[in-house]
């Protein structure tokens, strides 16, 4: 699968990838949420998503934030719960890959996380006043990096 961030053979050996293709969520949210985690250490950041998907933490949005309430600090945020649960399962799939390649678990940081739009299915006409509804699938690409 082609990742959108190269490695060299070096980095390669400190760092464990996971690849999700075509999951069921928002492009939008997911994007949100991958950049909310970027950068945090893995078992930092499946706390946080943890409590984003109890309603505890929000996720501040950045991009996709149009219409969207402030929350304390002054802050545009939601909370994304089913992209947060899928994301956590991505994120505890590379843990897992990196565990075994043979990296320490404890020291694993999240170097690269992105989400972007796969494909849309076009769905029946449902009932009411709506014409089309669409599902969109999100990619989302995961590279954890020791430290």
């Amino acid at each position: 699968m082609p990742y959108s961030y190269e490695l060299d053979e070096d980095e390669e050996k400190k760092t464990a990838k996971a690849y999700g293709k075509e999951i069921n969520m928002s492009p939008k949210k997911a994007n949100e949420v991958c950049y909310a985690v970027r950068g945090m250490k893995v078992d930092k950041a499946l706390a946080y998503l943890e409590q984003v998907v109890k309603k505890k933490a929000f996720v501040p949005f950045r991009r996709y934030n149009k219409k969207v309430g402030h929350r304390a600090g002054g802050v545009p945020g939601r909370y994304p719960v089913k992209a947060a649960k899928k994301i956590i399962e991505l994120i505890k799939n590379a843990k897992a890959n990196a565990v075994h390649k043979g990296l320490n678990d404890e020291k694993l940081k999240i170097e690269h996380i992105t989400a972007y739009k796969s494909t849309t299915w076009q769905r029946g006409k449902p009932k009411g006043k709506m014409k089309t509804h669409n599902i969109d699938l999100t990619n989302v690409e995961v590279i954890l990096r020791e430290c």
